[in-house]
């Protein structure tokens, strides 16, 4: 029974790690676009005032952060099954 409760334990975090990864993937890829179109539209005067600023630092962090967590999620679904073989 013991063991059954871990394994729902790493697969919650596992889920939890892959949602939260591909959310962050998506909003910084979201960011980066918005940040191309608002550069293209208004210039790249529009980018250094006001909401954009974080729009643009959403872009440039999000995406490292979220490779980060897929590769820690890859690390632990590997570690989980070299320990059932």
């Amino acid at each position: 029974m013991d063991r059954m409760s871990a394994q729902q334990k790493n697969s919650i975090l596992e889920k939890a790690l892959a949602y939260t990864s591909v959310s962050i993937i998506v909003i910084a890829v979201a960011s980066y676009l918005t940040t191309l179109v608002v550069a293209m539209v208004a210039g790249r005067e529009a980018l250094a005032s006001g909401l954009w600023q974080f729009v643009t630092v959403v872009a440039y962090v999000g995406l490292p952060i979220g490779f980060l967590l897929l590769i820690a999620l890859l690390i632990i679904n590997f570690s989980r099954r070299g320990r059932e073989k």
